[in-house]
């Protein structure tokens, strides 16, 4: 085994501790009362259709992973145009982020009841149940993501000892296991956002718009299979999603540092890959000290309640962007200080981000209040400015990223934009670790995100045992918050999926690199000559490839990669229509055969609608996924390298500016609902409530299921086509 620095043994550590923070913060959440015989109840009808479902789902996946893992050794040892460890890894990464899902959604299930129960006391003590246990999530992936990178990277060290070439290939190796979590990810983002919005838009549909009854109401048939989904989509979905994002920024940018520090010593090499995995270190240490400063005082108001959340989540982040400079310093690394500016403007951008957000979702600003007053006019022109306001809204995060891509660019090259071999690879390098340091705060960042789906079902819980108006008034509150919250972190996911994707492909450069090193291969440089590929620059591989914007391979990639998007979107915003018309159709069924459910006589057959939702999801999440590992295999056999290159820029571009107006349209018609329904223009069962709920039923899908996947989907072909380059390369040669 090579010498590793010292300061990688912070990567276990960290690891251990976040995972131990989570089982304390989980002991905690259990030893809490949840309630009245009636709120033990539904909770555990939620908590049984929620682990009914994932076990399906994870059904379903395994079968996939094992088909994938059968061709992935297919091609590593009979066509040898693939690592041996890949198979392996590729497993790993999924079994991880499965497990990430699992734990989280096992502690929202136990949380939301127990949340409630608080909230029959004091507002604060429901924040506290709901934000620690969402907390328990966010240590879950940080710390399964970072356990599982100290495992994979001191095992490959022992393998491989060759100074020259060792660094490059172990982290190449591991971004391999990325694939895995990205399609585990995204099996369930598709699966659990179809799942919950069935639900959600057959309950809304009948229950509140036909039937005139409230939001989650017992006598709705669908009310339990709604609060399932919440938890399968918006934390088993979200948690997989972020471990992905997680990994793959930290591995991503360890790749491209082993690339970038090439030509140094092998000691500052190392030094280079070890630093994206410290800063996630010392980030999860920063993460538990904003998470326990998160507490708020009886009859907040709704910018209080956010105020009360950014200080955790902004605490974390300033301590962070001073640790940097310590962590490079003593690393010893070149141009640090450059380097703890590109940190900075990752952890900048990550807020500015969720600070827009939050403006254009949150019903506490204009935009959202304008779609609420729209409501007096009818649904159409609800549905009118919400989609507008969606559009409008990507602009402030698509130039926050195009900054901060320039800025760490600049300030890994001693602020000069230069464009020669060695400067792009130490300015990518810094828009590596600028995704690093987006993601570095994850531990608290994703609790606030899955605190959401808790606040969310501990209403539910309360309506449906019918705690009384003040606990509901509570209750409400926590759900306001956490509509916002989501649809955060929806925009800091998708945000850390861009900067992650451009690192990725770069990624993808060197993994090509590699693949035509060992077929032999050579590289004509820009100097006309021939070089080995092993020793070719970035520039040399776009001159060799004819990498440019008057190559029509390039050309015809990034509009498949555009389409890919909308594909997705289309394909799974049907998915979710098909399910939820079934559901409408039960729902009616039942309010017309089952005498007395109106009357609160009867009790409905909430299993059916968890039936029909379970097997809606995993019937319809099986094209979309396949299609988005299918599309670069089939891009890079057809149109090979330079045309991959033109479908993951054409993907990330629309993907990126596509996940963000679906999911702040979907949050913001969202909480317009909400804001009428706390008395304005009307109030509750006004017109202006009614046309608010079309709104919120037709953002259901694009909030939670199309927007949010789409991220994955970028990053998800990002990775197939690392996994695949030694494919593509040797079908080149026949």
């Amino acid at each position: 085994m090579m010498n590793i620095h010292p300061l990688f043994w912070l990567v276990p550590v960290a690891s251990v501790v976040a995972l131990t923070m989570a089982w304390y913060f989980f002991r905690s959440m259990m030893k809490t009362d949840e309630g009245t015989p009636r709120m033990k109840e539904i909770a555990l009808y939620v908590r049984k259709g929620a682990m009914a479902y994932l076990k399906q789902q994870y059904k379903v996946v395994f079968i996939v992973f094992i088909v994938l893992a059968i061709l992935f050794s297919f091609m590593a040892y009979v066509l040898h145009v693939q690592n041996p460890w890949v198979p392996f890894a590729f497993l790993t990464g999924g079994f991880f982020s499965g497990l990430a899902g699992f734990f989280g959604m096992k502690t929202a299930t136990y949380a939301s009841g127990r949340t409630a129960n608080a909230a029959r006391k004091s507002l604060d003590g429901g924040l506290k149940v709901a934000f620690r246990s969402g907390a328990v999530m966010g240590l879950v992936v940080v710390g399964l993501g970072l356990l599982d990178i100290a495992i994979w990277f001191l095992l490959l060290n022992a393998f491989y000892t060759d100074e020259k070439t060792a660094l490059i290939t172990i982290t190449t190796t591991m971004l391999t296991f990325g694939m895995g979590a990205s399609t585990q990810a995204l099996f369930a983002r598709v699966g659990g956002g179809i799942y919950t919005k069935a639900a959600d838009v057959g309950a809304d549909i009948v229950g509140k718009v036909e039937a005139d009854i409230p939001e989650d109401d017992p006598r709705n048939p669908a009310t339990i299979a709604d609060n399932v989904g919440d938890n399968v989509g918006d934390v088993a979905g979200m948690g997989a999603d972020l471990y992905e994002s997680y990994c793959g920024s930290i591995l991503s940018t360890a790749a491209l540092g082993a690339t970038a520090f090439i030509s140094s010593s092998y000691d500052m090499q190392m030094r280079a890959v070890i630093a994206p995995m410290a800063i996630a270190a010392v980030g999860i240490f920063l993460s538990l000290i904003g998470i326990f400063l998160v507490r708020t005082k009886e009859g907040a108001s709704m910018r209080s309640l956010l105020k009360s959340l950014s200080l955790g989540t902004n605490v974390s982040a300033v301590l962070i962007a001073v640790a940097a400079f310590v962590i490079l310093w003593s690393l010893g690394m070149e141009n640090w200080i450059g380097l703890s500016f590109s940190v900075i403007t990752g952890l900048a951008a990550g807020v500015i981000i969720g600070q827009a957000t939050e403006y254009y979702t949150s019903h506490s600003y204009k935009p959202t209040k304008d779609i609420s007053a729209a409501g007096q006019t009818g649904a159409a022109t609800v549905i009118i400015k919400g989609i507008g306001t969606g559009m409008i809204s990507t602009c402030i995060p698509v130039l926050t990223i195009g900054i901060a891509i320039i800025l760490s660019y600049l300030c890994a090259n001693g602020f000069e934009l230069e464009l020669e071999a060695a400067s792009i690879s130490h300015g990518l390098y810094g828009i590596g670790i600028a995704a690093v340091g987006m993601l570095s705060t994850l531990g608290i960042t994703l609790a606030t995100d899955a605190y959401g789906p808790i606040a969310d079902n501990a209403g539910g819980n309360a309506e449906m045992s019918e705690l009384g108006e003040e606990v509901r008034h509570r209750t409400d509150a926590l759900d306001a918050l956490g509509n916002t919250t989501a649809a955060t972190g929806k925009g800091f996911a998708i945000g850390s999926a861009a900067l992650t994707a451009l690192a990725l492909l770069a990624s993808y450069i060197e993994e090509v690199k590699i693949a035509m090193k060992e077929a032999g291969q050579t590289i004509v440089n820009v100097s006309g000559q021939v070089v080995n590929a092993a020793d070719a620059t970035i520039p040399d591989f776009m001159n060799h490839f004819q990498v440019n914007l008057m190559n029509p391979r390039v050309l015809v990639g990034a509009f498949i990669g555009a389409m890919a998007a909308f594909l997705f979107c289309g394909l799974t915003m049907e998915a979710v229509g098909r399910a939820a018309q079934k559901m409408v159709v039960e729902v009616r069924r039942q309010f017309r055969e089952i005498a007395g459910i109106l009357e609160g006589k009867a009790t409905p057959d909430y299993g059916r609608c968890v039936e029909i939702s379970t097997r809606a999801a995993q019937h319809e999440m099986i094209v979309p996924s396949v299609l988005a590992i299918i599309i670069p295999i089939a891009t890079g056999l057809i149109l090979g390298v330079a045309g991959v290159l033109g479908l993951l820029l054409g993907g990330l571009c629309a993907g990126f500016t596509l996940a963000v107006f679906m999911a702040n349209s979907g949050g913001a018609w969202d909480n317009a609902k909400k804001n009428v329904e706390e008395g304005n223009f009307g109030g509750k069962g006004s017109f202006a409530h009614k046309a608010t709920i079309v709104g919120d039923t037709v953002g259901d899908p694009f909030k939670d299921t199309s927007g949010p996947s789409l991220n994955i989907l970028i990053k998800l072909m990002s990775m197939v086509s690392i996994v695949m380059a030694g494919l593509t390369v040797a079908w080149s040669l026949l």
